[in-house]
């Protein structure tokens, strides 16, 4: 067992902690980005001028009448800028347009005030000359007009159209689904302050601090060193605050360079959801070949993604869909392409799952098709493809522990006695005439690591005080998903200390340079690896000091719950008193850490190596009823067992799944965007920009009945501590849910139909499939009452 993953006999790590700021959380102490605002004097507060046409071109930007507002105080254009007038990883993102348009809800220009109401007034007295062109809202409209971003990816592996020569069954199909709004409780918010050294201190909300550093320095064309980010905490990121922050961060830095003052902007729900990032909607085309049996042997999917106005990480979000197209299932000859649709939206960004789940989503939905015409019940479909030993993703990565997806299945199936409900199931539609219940199980394999190889470091600073306290500072940030008091845990285990001899300091780019987004589920591997990496460096220099007090060589000092002992000595110090005894010795008692993710290799150009450290698995047991008259339904009982190696913080780890799936389920059954396609002057306006016209889970959504499992000896070798990556996958358990929907749709029409079920299942869409399902049960009827007439 590697030291990395090796636990010792009393660790803190594993013990049930409930989240490091909880008790902060719900008594309303714990601040956020805005909070801090009543910390400094004479700030401004920041507005935005924005575009009211999906696609034009930028004349003059009238600023004068601002100015005659009282309590205005500066109009930002991008005139203003310095630097290099970009916000994008692309470089293909202007901060402010200088001469197109290209989303409806664009910001132009930028109102600095004394208080929000006269931002608010002194923007809406701007005016713009604006020339309308054609705008594509929709990725149906940008395929049809050959509208793209970049050249197309591929996937070619196997021999795939001799093998759809050879399948015993052949089905064909489409299918679009729908993006979802991160909607997270804090909106995007930084705050900006330029020191009496013209050094620029950024709060921000920010899963990417240094990406954050990065773009402020080259929009105000200052070195790195010139600008310092802090992330307090966030209110919830969910990936849309990996790359959207950073714009804003700019604005807002910007604006105190040019005043003098220090600049607050926060985004109101509305303008958050209409000037920010989604996840991307898709568009996949499919052709998929079976054999006798009902094993996959051929796929050749196209996929093509909502990318919106700019780049963004379309990129990297096409390339994990591709490569998550097979979930669990072995495919053996394979060919997807991809394609980034661009059109005249929001530009489309990060979200929890990073594309996985579109990619995975496409495979759930064939397999859900395509399992009544083969006979099979789709559980039956999909235990048949799970990966077994020896066999390879269509990017060429062996996958390793493949028995754990049988594993994770079969230990739900006996914990969620599935079998014995699909029998009360079939008794119970067969009893009600109007109501249905479905229940469906699917699984989930999902990589853990960025596609791109570099991003997999991580770093930390730990001190240690004469007191023996400890400060932990990691390159990781926390968004309520409790990575703190996983590191706070991984100090704690590895110093050998009690819980409360450890802090967290935020984290700050002038503590930890060059750090990776805390994203893809990898910020427990990465920061953790590299916590632990500072706290071994610091114990190899304390195991020496205590081999000189106990009189023991130091590969025998042990230092567990602040208690310092070695095996051949009957003499034990305290914690504090070895810590003092090394300062008196001039000893270092500080440590940057660093880790990186070994044995990674990817080559984006043909897509294949070996992007992921491992995969984590996990599976769903999900039962609806479904309401023939409206759509309406209830989810009355979800199952989980899920991989998450051997737990950090079991505590934690259970809220993860449990949030992961219920977001989920949101995007998969009630989260519908809709953009205006009309062609009126509001064509391109996002319609559903507030909590009253866009849907998300609430306490009625969460099943009454909701268990959830780890797998059983699940520890995962060369991890920190053994533990694996909980963020994202859950989410893809939601999948369930959607297949159940679909369960319970067919169980008005006749056995063998074939259920289309739209993306988000929204209770109208649900309608439309039952009242579909009854329209050709109803025709196969007529049909076999007119070939049993017998002439006259």
């Amino acid at each position: 067992m590697s030291q990395l993953s090796q636990r010792p006999a009393d660790s803190v790590v594993g013990e049930r902690h409930h989240h490091e700021s909880a008790f902060g959380h719900v008594t309303g102490t714990a601040l956020y980005t805005d909070d801090l605002v009543g910390r400094l004097t004479g700030v401004l507060h920041a507005f935005p001028v924005q575009s009211t046409t999906a696609h034009g071109r930028l004349g003059a930007i009238d600023v004068g009448p601002a100015y005659a507002v009282p309590g205005v105080v500066r109009v930002i254009t991008a005139a203003d800028i310095p630097g290099v007038n970009d916000q994008g990883v692309k470089h293909d993102e202007p901060m402010l347009p200088v001469d197109e348009i290209m989303f409806f809800g664009q910001p132009l220009a930028w109102v600095l005030a004394e208080d929000l109401e006269a931002a608010k007034e002194g923007a809406a007295a701007v005016t713009a000359e604006v020339e309308e062109l054609p705008s594509l809202v929709t990725v149906r409209d940008a395929i049809a007009a050959d509208s793209y971003h970049g050249k197309p990816l591929s996937i070619d592996k196997g021999e795939v159209d001799s093998a759809f020569a050879d399948a015993a069954h052949v089905f064909e199909g489409e299918f679009e689904f729908a993006g979802q709004e991160h909607f997270y409780l804090e909106t995007q918010a930084c705050l900006a302050h330029v020191d009496e050294n013209e050094q620029v201190f950024i709060q921000s909300s920010t899963q990417h601090p240094t990406e954050t550093q990065d773009i402020v320095s080259h929009v105000l064309g200052v070195p790195a060193h010139a600008v310092t980010v802090q992330c307090l905490r966030m209110g919830g990121g969910f990936g849309g605050k990996e790359m959207q922050p950073h714009g804003y961060a700019a604005l807002a830095a910007l604006g105190a360079k040019l005043t003098g003052r220090p600049v607050r902007l926060r985004l109101d729900r509305t303008r958050d959801i209409t000037m920010t990032g989604k996840r991307h909607g898709f568009h996949s085309a499919w052709k998929v070949g079976f054999t006798e049996d009902g094993k996959i042997l051929a796929l050749d999917a196209t996929l093509t993604a909502d990318g919106g106005w700019s780049l963004d990480l379309s990129e990297p979000v096409l390339t994990r869909a591709m490569c998550h197209i097979d979930n669990a299932y072995w495919v053996p000859n394979i060919r997807v392409t991809g394609r980034i649709a661009k059109c005249n939206k929001t530009s489309q960004t990060a979200f929890r799952g990073f594309g996985g789940p579109q990619g995975m989503l496409v495979m759930e939905d064939i397999i859900g098709r395509v399992a009544p015409q083969l006979g099979l019940s789709a559980r039956e479909l999909r235990r048949r493809n799970f990966y077994a030993d020896g066999q390879d993703t269509p990017y060429y990565q062996p996958v390793r522990h493949p028995e754990r997806i049988e594993a994770c299945w079969d230990q739900l199936i006996s914990q969620s006695d599935l079998e014995a409900r699909e029998l009360e199931i079939e008794a119970f539609n067969a009893g009600h005439e109007h109501l249905k219940r479905g229940l469906a199980i699917t699984p989930v394999k999902f990589g853990i690591s960025f596609n791109l190889t570099a991003f997999n470091q991580g770093g930390a600073l730990v001190l240690i005080y004469k007191d023996g306290s400890v400060l932990v500072t990691h390159g990781g940030t926390e968004m309520g998903q409790g990575l703190h008091q996983k590191m706070l845990q991984v100090a704690a285990t590895t110093l050998g200390v009690p819980l409360s001899t450890v802090r967290l300091a935020p984290t700050r780019t002038d503590k930890v340079p060059n750090t990776s987004a805390t994203a893809a589920s990898s910020g427990s591997d990465l920061n953790g690896g590299a916590v632990k990496n500072a706290c071994d460096q610091i114990l190899e220099r304390l195991r020496q000091v205590a081999a000189g007090i106990l009189g023991a060589p130091a590969h025998e000092v042990s230092i567990s719950r602040g208690i310092v002992s070695a095996l051949s000595s009957t003499k034990t110090v305290t914690w504090e008193e070895l810590i003092n005894t090394a300062y008196f010795q001039r000893i270092q008692l500080s440590a940057s850490g660093f880790y990186r993710t070994e044995g990674l290799h990817w080559n984006l150009s043909q897509m294949r190596g070996e992007p992921f450290k491992y995969f984590a698995y996990g599976a769903a047991v999900s039962e609806v009823e479904v309401n023939r008259f409206d759509g309406s339904y209830t989810l009355r009982r979800v199952d989980i067992v899920h991989d998450v190696g051997d737990s950090l913080s079991p505590l934690l780890d259970l809220g993860q799944i449990e949030g992961g799936f219920i977001q989920g389920a949101g995007w998969l059954t009630l989260e519908d965007l809709r953009w205006d396609e009309s062609d009126k002057p509001s064509r391109g306006r996002l319609a559903t920009q507030a909590a009253s016209t866009y849907k998300i889970p609430s306490f009625s959504e969460v099943p009454e009945i909701f268990n959830v499992t780890f797998l059983d000896k699940a520890h995962e070798e060369g991890a920190v501590y053994g533990s694996k990556a909980v963020g994202e996958p859950p989410l893809m358990l939601a999948f369930s849910v959607r297949e159940a929907l679909r369960e319970a749709v067919g169980a008005f029409a006749r056995p063998g139909h074939s259920v289309d079920l739209a993306s988000p299942a929204t209770p109208e869409a649900v309608f439309w499939a039952i009242e579909e399902a009854r329209r050709q049960d109803s025709e196969a009827a007529a049909s076999a009452r007119e070939g049993q007439r017998v002439p006259s």
